[in-house]
Order: C-alpha cells, then structure tokens, then sequence
C-alpha cells in the first residue's frame, strides 16, 4: 500500500505542476497526447492528470471491492504507468516545446488580413461592451422570478466579450511581431 500512497502524492504532485504550466503557456495548438493514452485530445495537461487520477482511482477501487483480476489489474498499472510517465515527459521537456512554433509556419496571413482581423475584433469588441451593459440594465429591471434567466445571459455575453478580447489581444500580439520582424 506504501507504493500506492506513493503514486498518489505522485499524481498530486504532477497536478501541481500541471496547472502552473496550463496557466503559464495555455492551450496547446495540437493534442499533447495519442487519444489511445488519453481520451478526448487534451490540448491542456490538467486534464490528463485528472484521468490518471481516474486510472488510479479505479485501480484502487476494483481492487478494495476484490473485482480485480490478474489480467485487469495488469492492463490499469501499464496505463497509469504510461499515463505518469507521458505526463511528466511533457513537464520536462517544456523547454522544448516554447521553442515549437505556436501555428503552421508554413502559412502566414498577410498583415493587412490581420490588420482587417483586428478591426472587426474592435469592432465585435464594441458591440459585445454594450450589450453587457444591455444585459446589466435587463438584469436591474428584471423580475424576480426571471433573473437567474437574465443573470445567465449577462454570463454568456460577458464570456464572449473575455474570448473577443482574448483574440483581439493574440492577433494584436502577432500584428505587433510581424513589424518588428520583418
């Protein structure tokens, strides 16, 4: 039992690590990983870590409810162990990856697209503020019985005003890199 409080901290540790480097370096533009490792294509680590976790978990729990077989209990080890192993070759070679180009290199938009790119974003920018406001007032003026309803639309406006600024500021970020470098 010793080794599994260990694999434990282990997972816990890497979740740590995982989070700092999801929050420092965000989505990756490809999957991280097979999807036979890991459903689902994670871009981000976090979420690889917590099927690990969920490996682990079962692991354990067949074993304590005595359902674990020889062959089942063969096929989880090697999958959390692949599991573990893949997440921290991810962790140690970050290095690496800053230097991967962010997008195809192969295909640049021309400057002027993204100067046009922005402006729409400025312009989407604009709209989404006041319709926020919008649903602000709508939100005050809103009966009781229907201001959850108004609450949740206020949510999905002020998201997509955060993702329309969050793209605003990447192609402002690449407009900003293409003149210095060219």
């Amino acid at each position: 039992m010793s080794q599994l409080k260990q694999l434990v901290s282990t997972i816990e540790h890497l979740a740590v690590q995982a989070a700092e480097l999801d929050r420092a370096r965000g989505e990756h533009h490809q999957a991280l990983f097979d999807e036979r490792l890991f459903h689902g294509g994670a871009r981000l680590l976090g979420p690889c870590v917590k099927e690990a976790n969920a490996t682990l978990d079962t692991l354990i729990r067949e074993q304590d409810n005595g359902k674990l077989t020889a062959l089942r209990a063969e096929y989880l080890s090697e999958r959390l162990f692949s599991q573990v192993s893949a997440i921290q070759r991810e962790l140690a070679t970050q290095a690496i990856r800053k230097k991967e180009p962010k997008h195809h290199s192969h295909y640049q938009k021309p400057i002027n697209v993204l100067y046009q790119e922005l402006a729409q974003h400025q312009d989407w920018e604009r709209r989404l503020m006041e319709m926020v406001l919008d649903k602000q007032a709508a939100l005050n003026m809103a009966p009781p019985f229907a201001q959850q309803q108004a609450q949740q639309a206020l949510l999905a406006t002020e998201q997509r005003l955060e993702r329309c600024r969050v793209a605003k500021v990447k192609l402002e970020k690449q407009i900003t890199y293409r003149e210095r470098n060219q």
